[in-house]
């Protein structure tokens, strides 16, 4: 049997931990790990167009699959590439190892060609980053990599200079059984004891929840009736807990709705599910506060804690639920319950009115619309800006389908890259990027990258003509909107150039046959629909204390529009509301 060389092995280990392909450009350094993947059949190399695409394509298969995925770059400008991308999988705590080949070994520190140093570039958005700078440090170096990427959830970086690369393995490596998913973490009993205590002395408790809910539905479900608690969520918890649930009191944060405001400010007691929530301003000050959380750093970082609880949430609430003394009485829930379809009553004509003839279209009208035709699994990748409005009003849980985003790094131009991702772990399930024309337009390229795998990514372009957040930004500071405008191509053209299924819409009569060509097309397709640019989201009162970005909470107001087929299940939660 031949030796095998440093890239050899380095794929091998990558395969045993479970990485099904790799996502990069090739090129000079990378060129023997990516000659490597060519002859392992366990890997496939995925070529796309911009590296940028390759680590939010990595991130996106390990949010959806939950295990490790891998993108890598070449020497200097090419590993460069790579870190917008891979600032949002370690902040949306998604398992990647990137690997950032490297100039030759002898050449460091000279100011060679495409130099650049990837040990300092990544260090802030990973949680471990290291460079291989010989043979004798394989395999242990990338299987330590690996093991905190998958252990602490987020990035691992290994640099490897291209010569170091090619250089035999050594003959007596140690290699070591690789550690592949993350273990449960349960309280102490202390902890338990004195949540049970505070829950019990409590009158009136609600439960704010994070993407930390992941796997928890059920166990958040019997927590919440044995003590009668509303249950609100975040972005990020969204998907995880508010199908299928009886509680449900909306969202908190800029982009919320219902009473999940008010029921996180008129209780006696927050708890706090799997969650990082950044908008302390939506937060009470007022209030006893409990936050559950699987990794500590997160716990009291965002407001301060009456007590911090270290554990899975799953697992906290299977040892808390039982301690506690049932609650009969429902009038905080239920006058939250109220509250939150009267509010929702109070918006959804937003959405409602003539919009079949408005031209240009209601963005909400294609988002309750594409929430109604996609499927009940589909994969919904969303654009930072007012996709994530839509996205966070529109497009309905039901503990099947997936929504990933850029919602803690918030980049433009995820949706479509993360799309390729997601894509790559089902050819057979539904993926559906919402696309912002700014962020598609941004990295456009690699819609090629949709053709040259016939990957059947629907992408559905919400075409503005403008950086609608921005100029959401702006009008809230009292600025006018500048540099906000995009001059656009027929998108639907370009698609069709490239060789993938392409239609613009610009009436909404031709919405629904547009989307349901696209859906029946079994390659790319994209729909180019054009949408009202006015369609902004506009708080009610506009406040001087107001701050740009996603930092206007401190307002407490949240945007006002539509909220699609929520209302149903605000009415059908009422209906279990008992009668006096």
């Amino acid at each position: 049997m031949a030796k095998q060389n440093v890239a050899e092995q380095f794929v091998d280990i990558l395969a045993r931990a479970g990485v099904k392909r790799m996502y990069g450009v090739v090129g000079d350094s990378l060129n023997p790990v990516v000659d490597a993947i060519r002859r392992n059949s366990a890997i496939d190399w995925v070529h796309v167009r911009h590296e940028e695409t390759a680590a939010f394509a990595a991130g996106a298969e390990a949010q959806i699959t939950g295990s490790l995925a891998a993108c890598a770059g070449s020497c200097g400008p090419g590993n460069l590439h790579l870190i917008n991308g891979l600032y949002d999988a370690h902040r949306s705590m998604a398992p990647v190892l990137a690997l950032a080949s490297h100039i030759p070994s002898s050449e460091i520190g000279l100011g060679y060609f495409q130099e650049t140093h990837p040990e300092l570039l990544f260090q802030e958005c990973s949680h471990y980053n290291e460079m291989i700078s010989n043979p004798e440090q394989m395999p242990r170096l990338l299987q330590t990599a690996i093991q905190h990427a998958i252990g602490r959830g987020g990035v691992s970086v290994v640099s490897m200079p291209g010569d170091v690369a090619s250089k035999p393995a050594p003959e007596k490596s140690i290699e070591h059984a690789l550690v592949t998913a993350r273990p449960t973490v349960r309280p102490g009993d202390d902890e338990i004891d004195k949540l049970c205590r505070m829950v019990d002395e409590a009158k009136r408790v609600t439960l704010f929840c994070g993407s930390g809910t992941a796997g928890a539905h059920a166990e958040v479900m019997e927590f919440a009736e044995k003590i009668k608690s509303p249950v609100g969520h975040a972005l990020r918890g969204k998907e995880w807990i508010q199908y299928d649930n009886p509680y449900d009191v909306g969202m908190s944060g800029l982009l919320g709705y219902g009473a999940a405001y008010e029921a996180t400010n008129e209780c006696d007691l927050l708890v706090l599910l799997g969650t990082d929530f950044p908008y302390n301003a939506f937060l009470p000050d007022d209030v006893k506060i409990v936050q559950v959380d699987v990794r500590p750093e997160h716990l009291g970082r965002r407001s301060k804690l009456d007590l911090a609880v270290w554990g899975d949430v799953r697992e906290t609430l299977r040892c808390l639920t039982p301690r506690v003394k049932p609650k009969s009485d429902r009038k905080f829930l239920d006058r939250m319950l109220k509250k939150h379809a009267n509010a929702l009553e109070g918006v959804v004509k937003a959405y409602t009115r003539k919009v079949e003839k408005h031209v240009p279209i209601h963005p909400e009208y294609v988002a309750s619309v594409l929430d109604e035709m996609a499927d009940d699994d589909a994969v919904f990748t969303v654009d930072t800006g007012m996709n994530n409005v839509w996205a966070a009003r529109y497009l309905t849980p039901n503990g099947k389908r997936r929504v990933i985003g850029s919602f803690s790094h918030g980049s433009m131009a995820n949706a479509l890259p993360q799309a390729i991702g997601a894509q790559f772990t089902d050819l057979n399930r539904q993926v559906v990027a919402m696309s912002g024309d700014g962020g598609f337009s941004m990295l456009m390229g690699d819609f090629l990258t949709l053709v040259q795998h016939d990957l059947p990514v629907k992408v559905v372009l919400f075409n503005n003509s403008s950086l609608g957040m921005v100029e959401l930004e702006m009008l809230v500071a009292g600025l006018p909107s500048y540099g906000t405008t995009n001059k656009n191509p027929d998108f639907a053209a370009i698609a069709r150039a490239a060789g993938a299924y392409g239609v613009r819409v610009e009436k909404p009569k031709q919405l629904q046959s547009a989307l349901k060509d696209a859906f029946k097309c079994k390659g790319p397709a994209l729909v180019d629909v054009v949408t009202d640019p006015n369609a902004l989201s506009i708080p009610p009162k506009i406040s001087a204390d107001m701050v740009t970005g996603f930092a206007l909470s401190a307002s407490k107001i949240v945007l006002d529009g539509g909220v699609g087929r929520m209302l149903q299940m605000a009415r059908s939660n009422l209906r279990n509301v008992p009668r006096p």
